[in-house]
């Protein structure tokens, strides 16, 4: 796993989106995710919740199950569940203001809701959802045994977990951990970068039977040079982005640089994007 020099604790990921809440929503939207690109064609929305589809897809939602959406940043995400499965979706998150954006959707709309909530320490009962979800969120957690093992714990016999992860690939050469993995780690807040193999690892331990793994690095690596363009079109017409970032108080000006290193570790193969598909066998309930 890549580990960055200065360990980033979940204080640290929800100050990172706090502060940077207004940029993330101007530049990305309401999704904060990467998109998944079939023919290229696709506008970032229909990207964006093409990834959703593809996730709710794998996991054969029905309607009335419970999902829990680990790391649901603005609840849009969530909000799409309900409206397009006719599930409940719980969401948790670190941040103060995506809780806030995210209860506005939950206002009026039956089977939605929100709680401010580290997933490490979470209070939900035992076998309380028929699914989990993480879209990248699991990056930001310092114990991904425990990640795991509190989704095992809170799903039903039989239950589903669903993860979408940046992932670094397998021995990665020195020059990419020291010059794009471990700044990407540092700079986005990600106490640790694990591979494919250890999630497998993790997954098995915590008692899953893992089910499938897909790499949807060439789908979804469209999104860094689309958000890499809007960020500088943002400096050239913008003066609030360029007082930002030459705010020395600015504690996450920084991510900044991690956009063109995350499109070039995707480029050089040095970082992926998994989708892991895991069960709870009910045996082990």
């Amino acid at each position: 796993m890549i580990i960055p020099r200065k360990p980033q604790s979940s204080e640290a990921v929800a100050d990172h989106y706090d502060e940077l809440d207004p940029f993330y929503r101007e530049i990305w939207g309401e999704h904060v995710h990467h998109g998944l690109w079939t023919t290229g064609r696709e506008t970032v929305d229909q990207a964006v919740e093409a990834l959703i589809a593809h996730l709710a897809d794998a996991l054969a939602l029905a309607p009335a199950q419970h999902v829990c959406d680990v790391g649901c940043g603005y609840g849009a995400t969530a909000e799409w569940l309900v409206r397009h499965h006719g599930v409940r979706v719980t969401g948790v998150t670190l941040s103060a203001a995506q809780l806030r954006r995210a209860e506005q959707r939950a206002d009026g709309l039956p089977g939605l809701h929100f709680r401010r909530q580290d997933w490490l320490a979470n209070t939900f009962e035992n076998g309380a959802f028929d699914h989990v979800i993480a879209i990248e969120s699991s990056e930001h957690m310092p114990d991904k045994q425990r990640f795991f093992d509190e989704a095992y714990r809170t799903l039903k016999p039989g239950g589903r977990l669903a993860v979408c992860a940046w992932l670094a690939r397998d021995r990665p050469p020195r020059w990419e951990e020291r010059l794009l993995l471990e700044p990407i780690c540092r700079e986005g807040r990600l106490p640790g970068m694990g591979t494919e193999a250890e999630y497998r690892v993790w997954a098995g331990k915590a008692g899953f039977s893992v089910d499938g793994f897909e790499d949807l690095s060439r789908r979804v690596r469209r999104t860094w040079s689309l958000c890499a363009g809007r960020v500088a079109t943002k400096l050239l017409t913008r003066s609030d982005y360029r007082r930002y970032l030459l705010d020395a108080r600015s504690k996450n000006r920084v991510f900044a640089l991690s956009l063109p290193r995350i499109w070039l570790a995707y480029l050089t193969g040095s970082m992926r994007y998994g989708f892991l598909t895991a069960h709870k066998v009910p045996d082990r309930a």
